[in-house]
């Protein structure tokens, strides 16, 4: 293309030189910039989170409060005539709090935001609301007792508990991944690949999520893609690259950090379906497992799902109850046998409260994940129970 445009110049040519276009659509519409906001309304934020975190129980002793805002102005012209513009805000607020006693340190961490600005922060985003949640998650691991060892049923709860999803099975159907060969679900379009109580899909489209975008980074609109329905592999998150290679359909997903970059498949919100069973029906079918609410840390390698990961809120069940808190909880195993061992979907699909961050080689963008609460059959759970 530039050997053409260099041609037609010398040649005296001429070419259609594109024009920005208005939007189709605004997922995000903001009512006032970012940059106009005041330092003050901001502070004030973190003011009432740390008030609000040390007033919910004496034995918090730390509290960590954290904003953090942007507006990206985005505007994509290609040498083949298309020119696509956006204005992308974003907002996260964080909250951890370190609660002791009796010499025992505990922390906490509750975080939430998305793409707006500082009305983000009502409901359950509200600053205390946010604060509360930290400091409960800190009290509450003061009575944890360590978690047992072993294969065993899983629960894994709604909402950031799909951030498992994300990384252990997500990754793999980017499209890059797959034209290579290098993912474990290559060359398997059309094959079941999962439970059929599993349906994942990857949507950009949805108002006001972190993981939301108007046009991806290389100007085509984003959308709702259905990746595996009813366990069988639907398909790949597709760049402009991918999607020529692979002649498949583009999906929108084409996303980099930023102008230092470029391109690649990358998620956008990414969940499983909602099924039919209530959340409580799934609890009271486990004998002995494990009910893993929240998620900390973890390694994952992104091509063939092997994961561990940390669970910082989880719960013993015993004769279809939830007991005592868990604490040293790990998770491990690969994404493409936990979804094939899926046996319960609940009813109740959550997405995350907007504060995921994706890291794919040396690039790290915004997203978010979600999760109905989901029944595993086996996973190796690795505790520090002696």
């Amino acid at each position: 293309t530039a050997a053409f445009i260099a041609n037609a110049s010398a040649a005296g040519g001429s070419l259609r030189v594109p024009t920005p276009l208005n939007q189709e659509r605004n997922l995000y519409p903001i009512p006032i910039y970012l940059a106009e906001l005041g330092i003050a309304e901001k502070i004030s934020l973190l003011q009432q989170s740390d008030d609000a975190a040390r007033a919910y129980d004496r034995r918090i002793k730390q509290v960590q409060a954290s904003y953090v805002d942007e507006t990206k102005h985005i505007l994509i012209v290609t040498s083949d005539g298309r020119a696509t513009w956006d204005l992308q805000p974003l907002v996260r607020l964080n909250v951890m709090c370190i609660a002791e006693e009796n010499g025992q340190r505990q922390s906490g961490y509750q975080g939430g935001g998305g793409r707006g600005v500082l009305d983000v922060f009502t409901g359950d985003l509200d600053p205390h609301a946010l604060a509360r949640e930290s400091a409960r998650q800190a009290i509450l691991q003061l009575r944890a007792i360590d978690a047992p060892a072993g294969p065993m049923e899983v629960v894994l709860g709604p909402g950031w508990p799909g951030i498992l999803l994300h990384e252990a099975i997500g990754h793999g159907l980017e499209a890059d991944f797959n034209r290579k060969k290098t993912s474990a679900f290559a060359g398997l379009i059309g094959q079941k690949v999962g439970s059929e109580l599993c349906t994942v899909v990857d949507d950009g489209t949805i108002p006001f999520r972190r993981g939301s975008l108007n046009m991806d980074d290389e100007g085509n609109p984003t959308h709702r893609t259905v990746l595996i329905e009813k366990g069988v592999l639907q398909g790949y998150l597709q760049d402009r690259l991918s999607s020529k290679l692979m002649k498949a359909p583009l999906t929108g997903n084409g996303r980099r950090q930023s102008y230092d970059h470029i391109p690649m498949p990358r998620m956008t919100n990414t969940f499983m379906m909602s099924g039919d069973s209530a959340p409580e029906d799934i609890i009271k079918s486990v004998e002995k497992g494990l009910y893993a609410v929240h998620f900390g840390g973890g390694q994952v390698d992104i091509t063939s799902g092997k994961f561990v990961f940390t669970a910082s809120e989880a719960y013993l069940i015993e004769n279809g109850q939830i007991t005592a808190p868990v604490k040293g909880a790990t998770l491990i195993g690969d994404g493409p046998t936990v979804l094939r061992q899926v046996t319960a979907v609940g009813n109740d699909l959550e997405l995350d409260q907007g504060v995921g961050i994706c890291g794919k080689e040396g690039q790290t963008i915004p997203v978010s994940v979600g999760l109905p609460t989901i029944k595993i059959r086996e996973i190796t759970v690795g505790g520090t129970e002696k």
